[in-house]
């Protein structure tokens, strides 16, 4: 099946079972995907049954979505890597487009589908591939980023008012409370990169959230501080900022796997994490905190210069470099600026055109949201992100849409330095206490002098826009689906490679050659009518001809056909085959047995294994199967049975491991 069907299906699915956020697990089998709803009255269970690929639905304790065995893994892994921390993008329904064609046009347009898809991997540069990468770490904070940011921006001004003098102290506690709230995400957003990180990576998410604690420094005091190896300074808690945390997780990602390797599997839980945690944590402290702490030296020292020169120029630079400064974490260094200035003149003008960038990144999300009005998904984040943006909280536009994009995160950089230029170049600007940017600095301005800061703020606004709008769009952010469609277009036959073609030719050749066969019981015991199987698909053979046998106590597996064992399943409750006359048979072992996970199955057949009808292939403890809850009943499947002409032997009969229960003849 192709990858963008499988993509679709998975969308699909998630579309109309409320999203990934009403998903609390999800598991799969060999045949369904499992999945346990958070609330079913936003699951449409009637458009779920009709998107195709799905072979049916059912609802018990678990919602079982059946799309057949050797889909259902790859469908169930795309769901999977979307729940939580990967969230999809939207793929092309370009599902029975070639139902029409001939043997040799499916092959062309197989060729030329997959040269299309080589190039769209080429065009994935590292550049883009670390940008997608960032998307997916922050995506999943965004709501947090929001609420909290909301809550943090309102919680501003309040404060921004109460050192006004516009209104009294009995607000004080109330605005303490909203802080609170506000730091619940923004001081620990180490940790919760952390994690996301191990997840975007493959390492343990416990462990990438350690990893970003580390940054952190708890239980370091002024008094007996961790040193900086290259300048000898103390180290300060959060030095490294959230792309050092990134990248310690990454490197921890690729020490976890490589330990994984070398330790044997009896103590692995035990040695992998604590050697994981002590290697990458020095390696966090005394490398990359370090390393950060002298880019911010450096920086201090620019910003310095930058500072003396004045006006203008000083101004865009400055409201230009912010933006990534907070990216690397490093505009806590201007702290102590900020107040040496407060000390020394009542105000400090450097904090005024810092809080330009975060108006470019306003001015540039609203031309994204003009521009790209039919990417949903884009301007819902848009429409989130962008009052806490306005009110001076910027995480959620840098991580959830500027910077993953790219080119608007350049752009929004330009405008903040036009905006910086403004407020430069009027001069005598200034904070007259440390605070948020955005509207909510508007009551810390210095007496007499707001206008000017307002003016700079919407001149931040219009160079962001205006920049992004012309310079800013990347071309698959304004519609990703008509984007995605463009990039599977067909090539000519010209530039068709020869070689893969004649491999799918192939291919098509072996999988249409059929012969008349014999299907024989996978068990021994009491054959059963189909319809009176307690699993509603498998009754109603949904995924193709079937029957059904109820195994005696001593009955082993059978192989029922000659052929070559093709999957078997993890937790052991199924086999699948591919026989030499080309049926496609799935052996189901029990009803939802795969909730055992493995327990009370032996099975001896391994992919690959070339098998013989009635050869024993494992045994089953049915007794403590049953004893367990399950439900017992064997069933044999032919999943393609579209290609045959099948005839079923008479129900509730005695079968043995040679008793024949299907013919089949090829279909004419």
């Amino acid at each position: 099946m192709a990858e963008e069907k499988i993509d679709r299906i998975a969308r699909e699915i998630y579309e109309n079972v409320g999203g990934p956020g009403n998903v609390d697990k999800l598991i799969h089998c060999m045949t369904r995907v499992r999945m346990t709803i958070i609330d079913k009255d936003k699951v449409d269970m009637e458009d779920l049954k009709k998107i195709d690929g799905v072979l049916g639905v059912v609802d018990d304790d678990t919602l079982q979505v059946v799309v057949g065995p050797g889909t259902v893994n790859k469908v169930a892994q795309v769901m999977v890597d979307q729940v939580g921390v990967k969230l999809g993008e939207p793929f092309p329904d370009d599902a029975g487009k070639n139902d029409h064609l001939t043997d040799k046009e499916m092959v062309e347009a197989k060729a030329a589908r997959v040269k299309a898809e080589q190039k769209a991997k080429q065009k994935q540069t590292p550049i883009k591939r670390v940008l997608k990468s960032i998307s997916n770490i922050f995506i999943p904070l965004i709501p947090a980023f929001v609420g909290a940011g909301l809550i943090g921006g309102i919680a501003a001004v309040l404060s921004n008012m109460l050192v006004a003098g516009d209104i009294g102290k009995s607000w004080s506690d109330f605005i303490m409370i909203m802080k609170v709230i506000q730091n619940g995400v923004f001081s620990y957003l180490a940790i919760y990169v952390g994690i996301n990180s191990a997840n975007e990576f493959g390492a343990t998410p416990g462990l990438g959230g350690v990893i970003g604690a580390v940054t952190l420094l708890s239980g370091v005091t002024p008094e007996a501080p961790l040193h900086n190896i290259f300048n000898g300074s103390a180290l300060s808690a959060g030095q490294g900022g959230i792309i050092g945390v990134i990248f310690a997780v990454w490197i921890l990602s690729l020490v976890e796997k490589k330990i994984h390797q070398w330790v044997p599997d009896s103590i692995d839980i035990i040695i992998t994490p604590t050697v994981s945690l002590f290697i990458v944590g020095i390696f966090t402290i005394f490398l990359v905190m370090p390393v950060a702490g002298v880019i911010s030296t450096s920086l201090v020292g620019a910003i310095e210069w930058v500072l003396n020169v004045g006006g203008a120029f000083s101004g865009f630079v400055l409201g230009a470099l912010f933006l990534p400064m907070v990216m690397f974490g490093l505009h806590q260094i201007l702290t102590p600026i900020h107040i040496e200035m407060i000390n020394k003149t009542g105000m400090t003008p450097l904090l005024p055109i810092l809080a330009m960038a975060g108006g470019g990144q306003v001015g540039a999300a609203i031309a994204l949201w003009i521009r790209c009005h039919r990417n949903h998904k884009l301007t819902n984040m848009i429409k989130g992100a962008l009052p806490v943006g306005i009110l001076g909280i910027g995480e959620p536009l840098i991580y959830g849409v500027t910077l993953p994009l790219g080119k608007p995160f350049i752009t929004a950089c330009i405008g903040g330095g036009i905006g910086g230029a403004v407020i430069g170049g009027l001069g005598n600007i200034g904070a007259i206490a440390i605070g948020p940017s955005g509207v909510a600095l508007i009551p810390l301005i210095n007496n007499g002098k707001w206008l000017g800061y307002v003016a700079g703020l919407l001149a931040a606004y219009l160079g962001g826009f205006i920049a992004t709008f012309f310079f800013g769009i990347p071309k698959d952010a304004i519609d990703p689906e008509a984007a995605a469609v463009a990039g599977d277009t067909t090539v000519s036959e010209a530039d068709t490679d020869t070689s893969e073609t004649q491999t799918v030719a192939q291919t098509v050749a072996q999988t249409t050659a059929r012969t008349s066969d014999t299907v024989t019981a996978p068990v021994e015991g009491q054959q059963i009518p189909v319809n009176e199987v307690s699993d509603p698909i498998m009754a109603q053979e949904t995924m193709g001809k079937s029957i059904a046998v109820k195994p005696n106590d001593d009955s082993p597996i059978y192989a029922p056909v000659n052929g070559k064992v093709m999957f078997v399943a993890d937790t052991s409750h199924a086999i699948g085959y591919t026989s030499d006359a080309g049926e496609e048979v799935l052996v189901h072992i029990g009803i939802d047995t795969v909730n055992l996970k493995g327990q009370y199955f032996d099975l001896t057949a391994k992919p690959g294994d070339v098998v013989t009808r009635g050869q024993i292939v494992g045994k089953v403890d049915w007794t403590a199967v049953a004893k367990a809850g399950y439900d017992t009943v064997t069933l044999a499947i032919i999943t393609n049975s579209q290609e045959f002409t099948i005839d079923k032997n008479s129900d509730e009969t005695t079968v043995e491991k040679a008793t024949v229960v299907m013919n089949t003849t090829p279909a004419s």
